[in-house]
Parts: structure tokens; sequence; C-alpha cells
């Protein structure tokens, strides 16, 4: 479910009270909403997504498990329900990525939301209720944020790509692949992702 923010607070010239208002929408939108749901703030719509189903997080699981067994040094940490500040369009941005790669030690702090400079990559898996946002608001959102690789396991597709080269607030390349075939994950990374079991 998505509640729009009025149109006029998505422009350049939205004031403070503004911006402040969407925040304390999403703050208690944040509150209410039941264990295991979470919120997010996307180009000015407020997201309330349910709960994962356990394909979706099955998927999440062995893309972590393949980040830990493949990965080439012991420098990168995966993380899942880290939150991350990305703005874009509306004044603030708040997600939470299905999967986020960063440099060991990143993120040791009490913050639900976080700058994502320090991110490798960012990992989402659609459904049905996250797959519209995942393809088009957060694809722009994660290449305004500058975050080098963007993957996406696509259920409705049948296909995973990863996005990268972030420039002038799109990602310049693009490499999909069917679904249960490898691609390759670059430099830093480094090794070819396996979703045959996906």
């Amino acid at each position: 479910m998505a509640l729009t923010v009025p149109e006029h607070s998505m422009s350049d010239s939205a004031d403070s009270s503004t911006a402040a208002s969407i925040d304390e929408a999403f703050e208690a939108l944040s509150a209410a909403t039941p264990e295991g749901w979470r919120v997010e703030l996307i180009e000015g719509e407020i997201h309330v997504v349910p709960p994962a189903n356990g394909e979706h997080e099955g998927i999440v699981n062995l893309m972590v498990e393949q980040v830990v067994e493949r990965r080439k040094d012991r420098r990168w940490t995966t993380r899942t329900g880290l939150g991350l500040l990305i703005s874009g369009i509306s004044p603030t941005g708040k997600v939470v990525p299905d999967l986020v790669i960063v440099p060991r030690g990143s993120y040791m702090d009490e913050l639900e939301y976080h700058d994502p400079s320090e991110v490798v990559l960012v990992g989402e898996v659609t459904s049905r209720s996250t797959g519209a946002s995942d393809r088009s608001s957060k694809l722009r959102g994660y290449a305004r944020a500058k975050i080098p690789f963007y993957l996406l396991v696509d259920r409705d597709a049948d296909a995973v790509s990863l996005y990268s080269e972030p420039s002038s607030g799109q990602y310049t390349r693009e490499a999909t692949v069917a679904m249960s075939k490898t691609i390759v994950l670059p430099h830093p990374l480094g090794f070819e992702l396996d979703t045959s079991e996906f």
C-alpha cells in the first residue's frame, strides 16, 4: 500500500514545514505498524510493506550465503533490515533494502537509517507489494545515491538484473540474466552469483 504525499511537497520549493509534516506522517505510521511490517518513504510516497513470504526470504538468504561463501576477502559483510537515507524527488527518503553489502565494521551504531555512502551493493527481491517500486523509484533512488551496484531479483519477470555505473542520477549499465543462470558481480566483489536455486 502506498500513501502519496501531496504533489507540492515534492518540488524543490517545498518548505521545511512540509518536509517536517512528511517526516511526522512517516514516523507515526512507522510507530503504528505491526511487528514484521516496514514503512518506507520513496519519492514522496509512504509505502507500508507487509512481511515477506517464505520464497522471498529464501532468496534473500541464498544471496547472503553466497556472498559469505564466495567473496574473495573478508572486507565485506552483508546486512538485511538496514535502513538507508535515499533522497531524491521528495525532501527525504527512507528505505530498507532486502540486502546491503558494506565494508566490514560499517554502520555499527544505533541509528535506524544511514547515509548510503559506504554501500557497495543493494539488493531487492520483488514481491506483489514492492515490485513496482523496486523496478522504478528505488532504481532511481539508488542511482541518485551513487550506490555502485543494484541487484534486482525480479520474480515476476523470472530474471536477475545488475545495474551499475551510476551517473547523473541513473545507472548507465545493466546486465540481465534469466533466473537459474549466473550473474557476475564485478570488482570489488569479484564473483558470480548463482541464481539456480532462486
